[in-house]
Protein backbone atom coordinates (compact mmCIF):
# COMPACT_ATOMS: atom_id res chain seq x y z
CA UNK A 1 0.00 0.00 0.00
CA UNK A 2 1.39 3.42 -1.05
CA UNK A 3 2.25 5.77 1.63
CA UNK A 4 0.24 9.11 1.71
CA UNK A 5 1.55 11.85 -0.01
CA UNK A 6 1.99 15.15 2.55
CA UNK A 7 2.45 18.22 0.77
CA UNK A 8 5.47 19.96 2.49
CA UNK A 9 5.42 22.93 0.05
CA UNK A 10 4.71 26.55 1.40
CA UNK A 11 1.95 28.05 0.85
CA UNK A 12 -0.46 31.31 2.20
CA UNK A 13 -3.51 31.17 3.45
CA UNK A 14 -5.78 34.15 3.85
CA UNK A 15 -9.21 33.89 5.69
CA UNK A 16 -11.88 36.12 6.43
CA UNK A 17 -13.79 34.77 9.58
CA UNK A 18 -17.58 35.86 9.51
CA UNK A 19 -19.81 35.97 13.24
CA UNK A 20 -19.23 37.32 16.30
CA UNK A 21 -15.22 36.83 16.25
CA UNK A 22 -14.31 40.27 17.56
CA UNK A 23 -14.11 41.45 21.22
CA UNK A 24 -14.05 37.20 22.25
CA UNK A 25 -10.27 36.88 22.18
CA UNK A 26 -10.40 35.30 18.68
CA UNK A 27 -6.78 36.84 17.12
CA UNK A 28 -5.70 35.68 20.76
CA UNK A 29 -6.68 32.03 20.39
CA UNK A 30 -6.09 32.19 16.62
CA UNK A 31 -1.84 33.24 16.99
CA UNK A 32 -2.10 30.67 20.23
CA UNK A 33 -3.66 27.76 17.53
CA UNK A 34 -1.01 29.05 14.79
CA UNK A 35 2.39 28.45 17.36
CA UNK A 36 0.82 25.28 18.28
CA UNK A 37 0.37 23.35 15.08
CA UNK A 38 4.13 25.47 13.91
CA UNK A 39 6.11 26.08 11.33
CA UNK A 40 3.34 29.45 10.68
CA UNK A 41 4.28 33.13 10.11
CA UNK A 42 1.98 35.82 9.46
CA UNK A 43 -1.41 37.71 11.50
CA UNK A 44 -4.72 37.66 12.75
CA UNK A 45 -6.20 41.44 12.49
CA UNK A 46 -9.40 43.07 13.03
CA UNK A 47 -11.21 44.48 9.98
CA UNK A 48 -13.97 47.48 10.06
CA UNK A 49 -16.49 45.20 9.09
CA UNK A 50 -16.50 42.88 12.21
CA UNK A 51 -14.77 40.25 10.44
CA UNK A 52 -11.28 38.87 11.48
CA UNK A 53 -8.48 38.36 8.47
CA UNK A 54 -5.61 35.20 9.19
CA UNK A 55 -2.68 35.22 6.84
CA UNK A 56 -0.56 32.11 7.56
CA UNK A 57 2.48 31.03 5.83
CA UNK A 58 4.16 28.25 5.97
CA UNK A 59 3.63 24.40 5.00
CA UNK A 60 0.52 23.34 3.11
CA UNK A 61 -0.90 20.79 6.05
CA UNK A 62 -0.13 23.28 9.18
CA UNK A 63 -2.22 26.06 6.82
CA UNK A 64 -4.51 23.29 6.56
CA UNK A 65 -4.88 22.31 10.15
CA UNK A 66 -5.21 25.64 11.02
CA UNK A 67 -7.89 26.67 8.42
CA UNK A 68 -9.59 23.30 10.05
CA UNK A 69 -9.81 24.85 13.64
CA UNK A 70 -10.61 28.41 12.11
CA UNK A 71 -13.74 26.49 11.01
CA UNK A 72 -14.72 24.04 13.64
CA UNK A 73 -16.56 24.85 16.97
CA UNK A 74 -13.65 25.17 19.49
CA UNK A 75 -12.85 28.90 18.35
CA UNK A 76 -14.08 31.44 21.08
CA UNK A 77 -17.20 33.71 20.06
CA UNK A 78 -19.23 32.22 17.08
CA UNK A 79 -17.85 31.19 13.58
CA UNK A 80 -20.78 31.89 11.18
CA UNK A 81 -18.91 31.53 7.88
CA UNK A 82 -15.01 31.45 6.39
CA UNK A 83 -14.02 32.47 3.27
CA UNK A 84 -9.98 31.54 2.02
CA UNK A 85 -7.92 32.15 -0.73
CA UNK A 86 -5.14 29.69 -1.03
CA UNK A 87 -1.93 31.66 -3.12
CA UNK A 88 2.12 31.69 -2.96
CA UNK A 89 4.08 32.87 0.16
CA UNK A 90 5.49 36.59 -0.15
CA UNK A 91 7.31 36.10 3.08
CA UNK A 92 8.21 39.07 5.16
CA UNK A 93 6.70 38.03 8.81
CA UNK A 94 9.13 37.25 11.21
CA UNK A 95 6.25 35.19 13.51
CA UNK A 96 3.10 34.88 14.11
CA UNK A 97 1.04 37.90 15.43
CA UNK A 98 -2.15 39.87 16.34
CA UNK A 99 -2.54 43.09 14.43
Amino acid sequence: MDEPVIDHAPVRLTAWIRGRVQGVGFRWFTRATALEIGGLTGFATNLTDGRVQVVAEGPRESCEALLVWLTGTDTPGRVDGVTEIWDSPRGGYPTFEIR
